[in-house]
């Protein structure tokens, strides 16, 4: 191996995350709603730490994306080894899919129960409870915005302890989200896996998440790329928006170049192997205005 491609290997490995957890499933027992017993069957969170001494209390659900199909790993797993470098506690969610029978709310339902089982066991992950985010990428970016706009206090008379807290995000990331399920606007794949060929108008309404943002809505980092055409920016337009007219902070990126799914493009799209977009460090400002990252 040449020297510049071992500095680069090198560079490159410092994004993976320094320990990791095997995958926990939200449910001891079979999942509400679960079609059978199998992998695709049972959601998951897989936890990915921060190295001893760093974290700094901030943890993070991440979302991928993949049409509500299937799961890119370089925008779950990716995301959380560039994360812990900066001290947040990751946990990647391996949501139900469209492709594999499921339709809403068990998307949903999943990303829920993944929010509270964080904030339940925050002290075992040496969590703070107040800030615990959730962050996805194109379908991921739906149910990210889905938990943002649709959210609960918990039951406190529920026998699950789980179900006792909130699953309400303390802070929104969406990576170039489907935000609204307004044909012309959506991504038409990730609006039939999610919520089949015909759905009802009123569930389209209720799931387009540009519509559901309200004053309690928490702080969300927003960003998109021009050159999108899969999941068209006006997504993200029109959710920022909304957050604007409710009275919600935000940040919102628009970059002039880039794909559909570029993640951190690491080595890709004009961004050398050890680097990262620019999205990724806008990102961490941000936390760090915040005082979620120091």
């Amino acid at each position: 191996m040449k020297l510049t491609s071992l500095l680069l290997a090198l560079a490159s490995a410092a994004f993976i995350a320094t320990a990791s957890a095997e995958p926990i499933r939200l449910w001891e027992g079979d999942a509400p709603g679960a079609l059978g017993k199998a992998e695709q069957d049972t959601p998951t969170l897989t936890p990915f730490l921060p190295a001893a001494g760093t974290a700094n209390g901030t943890a993070i659900v991440i979302c991928p994306g993949g049409g509500y199909g299937g799961l890119a790993g370089h925008e779950g797993q990716g995301y959380a080894d560039y994360l812990t470098q900066k001290g947040v506690t990751c946990f990647v969610l391996k949501y139900r899919l469209g492709s594999k029978g499921y339709r809403h709310p068990v998307m949903m339902h999943d990303v829920q129960r993944a929010i509270r089982l964080v904030r339940a066991n925050a002290a075992k992950w040496s969590v703070d409870p107040a800030r615990i985010g959730v962050m996805g990428s194109s379908a991921g970016g739906h149910l990210a915005t889905t938990s943002v706009t649709h959210f609960d206090a918990g039951k406190t008379d529920a026998a699950d302890p789980v179900d006792r807290v909130s699953c309400r995000p303390d802070f929104g990331v969406i990576c170039y989200g489907v935000i609204s399920m307004e044909d012309g606007v959506t991504h038409g794949g990730s609006k039939k896996n999610l919520l089949g060929a015909e759905p009802d108008p009123k569930l389209v309404e209720l799931l387009s998440n540009d519509k559901q943002v309200t004053k309690d809505t928490p702080p969300c980092f927003v960003w998109t790329t021009g050159e999108d055409k899969a999941v068209l920016p006006e997504n993200s337009f029109r959710f920022v928006q909304s957050l604007r007219k409710a009275g919600v902070v935000f940040d919102f990126h628009v970059f002039e170049k880039g794909p559909h799914g570029i993640g951190l493009s690491q080595g890709r799209n004009g961004v050398p192997a050890d680097d990262v977009h620019p999205w990724g460090k806008d990102l961490v400002f941000w936390l760090q205005q915040h005082g979620w990252v120091k």
